[in-house]
């Protein structure tokens, strides 16, 4: 599947809608770039970081005032 796009002058790109079809891009959103052996690759990120809610855990939670302390900003 090729399809040819405009690049303007301030470098936005259309994707025309077969290829949103085709990649499964419903919403307009945050993407992914990256550049792969001179080829320009555009993945579409999942809307939101709040649907990753639930999805991990913490042993030991740190409340917000203790952070500073325990914190090794050496580095």
């Amino acid at each position: 599947m090729t399809f040819q796009t405009t690049i303007t002058p301030n470098f936005q790109v259309h994707i025309p809608v077969a290829v949103r079809k085709k990649a499964g891009i419903k919403f307009h959103g945050r993407a992914l770039i990256k550049v792969e052996k001179g080829r320009i690759i555009i993945e579409a990120l999942p809307k939101g970081f709040l649907k990753l809610g639930g999805k991990f855990s913490v042993e030991k939670p740190v409340p917000a005032e203790k952070i500073r302390e325990i914190t090794d900003l050496s580095s």
